[in-house]
């Protein structure tokens, strides 16, 4: 639904430890000019190697887009890797060694976090492809256990600061260093100009259908969205690294997308990474190494976020078949024409970044 075991989810690094970065010892002559990152693609996990056996997040990308040429950074668990035209990639694990890396600039950098995850069966069927406009937070809060909630409570689940659920905080002592709940990090606001025009581009996408995933999607009557071949839509990804699975928790994930969006927001697709990939991006950003106006976050689904009317959530939690290989391929074939359009025309998109009217 969100990650393997061998998927690393990377906690938020203090300012103070990638000061501790920026002062170590450089890796590059003072005189040498920083190679200039045209497009970074980030994967959360892969199986095994990152090219020929069986694929994950990571392989599809390697093995397609030729990221035959690989560069050793200091600090990082394993390679990063580039091809000719100019596409870096790397597994979310590499982000912090790669961005400090003194030879690199990113002022100009195009990011695409790509991933699998859980699909909200309400907006979304397995194999389907949401751009999202804002990446949720769904770590910090406040639970009391569902069978000791008040009458009338619908999860025991709500914001730090708050007395209940579905209300923003009220309590400026639990705001810690910031003054407001907007600033709180629970939503991070994406380019919604760019969001839009990756769908546009994307939008009538194949993305291959299988006997399997007919099948399954069979099983959800009442559910129109759910029960249609895997297509490409605009939607939140709510990450959490709680790996949580259900109905009830469902429509809690529903509910807080749309607190922490004030109610622009559409809960999509749940996954346990991508909160820490966007405060890590956000931390960058303060720093002046990146461009938050660049960033892209596409999701694809592995799996629904709950059973299928009448079954027991017990009999579904963790069953990714056979939609994993279905999202790796959607993160693929959905991600590369924006990778392609964006390196094609570089002399347009260096200054000029993408925008889709609304």
């Amino acid at each position: 639904m969100r990650y393997f075991r061998r998927s690393f989810v990377l906690p938020a690094m203090s300012l103070a430890l990638l000061l501790s970065f920026l002062t170590a010892p450089a890796a590059v002559a003072a005189d040498t000019k920083p190679v200039s990152v045209k497009m970074v693609v980030v994967a959360n996990f892969e199986n095994g190697k990152d090219f020929g056996d069986k694929p994950g997040e990571y392989q599809l990308w390697v093995e397609r887009e030729h990221l035959t040429e690989t560069l050793t950074v200091r600090g990082a668990t394993g390679m990063i890797r580039r091809n000719d035209q100019g596409l870096y990639g790397l597994l979310l694990e590499n982000l912090y060694a790669f961005v400090l890396d003194p030879r690199f600039d990113f002022s100009q950098t195009y990011w695409l976090f790509t991933g699998i995850s859980g699909a909200d069966p309400e907006v979304a069927s397995v194999g389907s492809a949401a751009w999202a406009r804002w990446v949720v937070n769904g770590d910090e809060l406040r639970e009391i256990d569902d069978r000791d909630i008040p009458a009338g409570w619908p999860y025991g689940l709500f914001a730090i600061g708050s007395m209940q659920p579905n209300t923003l905080p009220t309590d400026a002592n639990s705001f810690g260093s910031v003054e407001s709940a907007e600033e709180l990090g629970m939503a991070y606001p994406l380019n919604q100009g760019l969001a839009r025009w990756a769908f546009d581009l994307t939008k009538n996408v194949d993305i291959p259908d299988t006997p399997a995933l007919k099948q399954q999607r069979a099983a959800w009557k009442g559910f129109p969205n759910a029960q249609r071949p895997p297509f490409v839509l605009m939607g939140e990804t709510l990450g959490s690294v709680r790996y949580w699975h259900g109905p009830r928790r469902t429509q809690w994930a529903r509910d807080w997308v749309k607190l922490w969006t004030k109610g622009k927001g559409v809960f999509a697709m749940t996954n346990m990474e991508s909160q820490s990939a966007a405060r890590q991006m956000q931390t960058f950003a303060k720093l002046k190494f990146v461009d938050l106006q660049r960033v892209m976050v596409l999701r694809t689904a592995s799996n629904p976020s709950g059973p299928p009317p009448g079954v027991d959530a017990l009999a579904t939690i963790g069953d990714e078949a056979p939609g994993q290989l279905a999202a790796y391929e959607a993160n693929y074939r959905v991600g590369v024409p924006v990778v392609h359009e964006i390196l094609g025309k570089w002399s347009k998109y260096a200054t000029a970044i993408p925008n889709a009217a609304e």
